[in-house]
């Protein structure tokens, strides 16, 4: 019986991630649970779930976290804030942790797990765009063991030979980086700037959170996935190719030195890389339908557009540097998108603010989380007087 904690439980993966462990009580117990701010959602969850632990890292909404986990009668211990969320995570009694915060705060509570020795499960990219070389560092020293959750990361990993979580040594020649497109891959460039959030978050293929499906859009998710790819697979940025899906059915490919090229396919559900990362190195039953290729029918392949998605040149820009030029990028675009999304923006001034932020920020090479975070904070400073301007 696995202890699990599940890190963001409230959003679209971590509510993924509960169907798949519902299906499996016989191998999944929920140790803890943790949210942002939705405090009837997290209650709701322990009920059915019955955690040791419930956190909201909103602190302000701790009492009344616990006055409603009181009244439910469901038993869990209210926690809050950042020392909330590192205490679940690296917990004696926790086997694995799902790691499906959205943002930079699901930094320290995931490097905890990492530095405990647990089983990661890692959704939040942001764990290695702001701090790669420092995460993977820790995941080699404390030989935690981790699993990527993104269905392309997730991809790769079942495209690479079970002996081999990196690149070297395998006879890859390139990871082919899938991506749908988003709702605006044939969209009028020029009338982008006049698209709103419900626009921009009405994906056609994945059921996802506000943020990330704005980043889908902008296609700075493919290109955070981008950076991620590089850190997790100790992969060179010219071995990493995006490639827009616009099916969504091959979630990503691997190249082989070879010629041969093998790709992971299925239904576009985040159900199955849960799944799969579970129970590795065995299978389970996901929920998600097999896939029926004859529905399918066919499958189309494009280049990216730059000029379209500048989000994107942006991500791959700072894959190359070895600074925390991505931490900037990502801080930046937190901030933009957050703007965008309460119309204080435009759908195109989210590159403009980003790619502004890059260029104030200075970002020296480091793997001090301390100061990486300090070099985040400066980030948004500087975006949020660029929104402001």
């Amino acid at each position: 019986m696995q202890q699990i904690t599940v890190l963001g439980s409230t959003g679209s993966i971590g509510c993924s991630t509960l169907d798949v462990i519902k299906r499996h009580e016989q191998r999944y117990q929920v140790f803890a649970l943790t949210a942002h701010s939705s405090v009837d959602a997290l209650v709701k969850q322990c009920v059915e779930f019955k955690p040791q632990y419930a956190v909201i890292s909103d602190g302000t909404r701790l009492d009344e976290l616990q006055a409603k986990l009181s009244a439910s009668g469901c038993g869990s211990q209210a926690l809050a804030g950042l020392d909330g969320l590192v205490f679940v995570s690296r917990h004696e009694d926790v086997d694995t942790i799902v790691s499906a915060i959205v943002g930079s705060v699901g930094l320290f509570p995931t490097m905890a797990a990492v530095k405990s020795g647990k089983k990661i499960l890692l959704a939040n990219k942001e764990s290695l765009v702001m701090a790669g070389k420092a995460f993977m560092d820790a995941v080699k020293d404390h030989n935690a063991t981790l699993l990527p959750l993104d269905s392309e990361h997730n991809a790769i990993f079942q495209c690479l030979p079970q002996s081999y979580q990196t690149l070297h040594g395998a006879g890859v020649e390139k990871i082919l980086l899938t991506a749908s497109g988003g709702p605006f891959r044939s969209y009028p460039v020029d009338e982008l700037k006049f698209v709103t959030p419900d626009q921009a978050c009405a994906h056609p293929n994945w059921s996802m959170g506000r943020k990330i499906s704005v980043d889908s859009a902008s296609m700075m998710n493919k290109g955070l996935e981008f950076i991620e790819a590089r850190w997790m697979f100790d992969a060179q940025v010219d071995q990493i190719q995006v490639v827009i899906h616009p099916q969504s059915v091959i979630h990503s490919m691997v190249q082989y030195a070879d010629g041969s090229t093998l790709a992971q396919m299925g239904n576009p559900d985040m159900r199955t890389p849960i799944a799969h990362a579970l129970a590795w190195p065995q299978r389970v039953q996901s929920g998600v339908k097999p896939l029926d290729l004859f529905s399918v029918a066919r499958l189309d392949f494009e280049e990216p557009d730059f000029e379209r998605f500048p989000c994107l040149r942006l991500a791959m820009t700072a894959a190359r540097e070895d600074s925390t030029l991505a931490a900037v990028m990502n801080a930046a675009n937190e901030i933009a998108v957050d703007a965008f999304l309460n119309n204080a923006i435009r759908f195109t001034e989210i590159a403009t603010v980003v790619e502004n932020t890059m260029s104030k920020v200075a970002s020296p090479v480091t793997t001090d989380l301390e100061e990486i975070v300090a070099i985040d904070s400066e980030a948004r400073v500087v975006a949020k007087s660029l929104i402001t301007r």
